[in-house]
């Protein structure tokens, strides 16, 4: 249920509970509620036929507040994560962001790192529709997803591990 837990494991409590961790997180648990966002859309999110930057899946978050009214604690469930958008899509469609993202947001390093080179189009599993979209600036998308990811405490080693599993 608790979906930043369970995908994280650990990273989660530190985001959640508010305690500190090796990331680059400035400000409070409110700031890492509202930069999660890029991150799963970077995930979760494809092109579709009727929609640029369409979800693949469900997300429900829930907020705990203190007895301050500040924010305590928050839970985020997803579901339906379309897993079949990894492996093909329709012409005229794309796979998750991610995968773009990565192939033209890495520096060179990055990509040596990840055994990859920059064109989705020397990927079987990319390029079978759409593999540039107008509306999404991928590179830039990249460095935001990174970005947040730092604001969700997510030290240079996880994010650099989480590239390396996503390929």
């Amino acid at each position: 249920s608790s979906g930043i837990n369970a995908e994280y494991g650990g990273v989660g409590d530190q985001v959640l509970n508010n305690s500190p961790g090796d990331g680059e997180r400035k400000g409070g648990l409110d700031q890492a509620l509202v930069r999660c966002n890029p991150v799963l859309e970077a995930f979760g999110n494809a092109k579709t036929l009727k929609n640029d930057n369409s979800s693949r899946f469900g997300k429900f978050i829930r907020i705990h507040f203190g007895g301050t009214g500040k924010i305590h604690s928050a839970d985020i469930e997803r579901y339906l994560l379309e897993k079949a958008r990894v492996t093909f899509q329709n012409p005229d469609e794309r796979s998750f962001h991610i995968f773009y993202q990565m192939l033209k947001g890495m520096t060179n390093e990055e990509l040596s790192d990840c055994l990859l080179t920059n064109s989705p189009n020397n990927y079987a599993l990319l390029s079978n529709g759409d593999v540039i979209v107008d509306s999404l600036a991928d590179p830039d998308l990249f460095q935001e997803t990174k970005q947040c990811m730092g604001v969700l405490n997510f030290s240079k080693e996880m994010q650099r591990k989480i590239s390396q599993l996503t390929v």
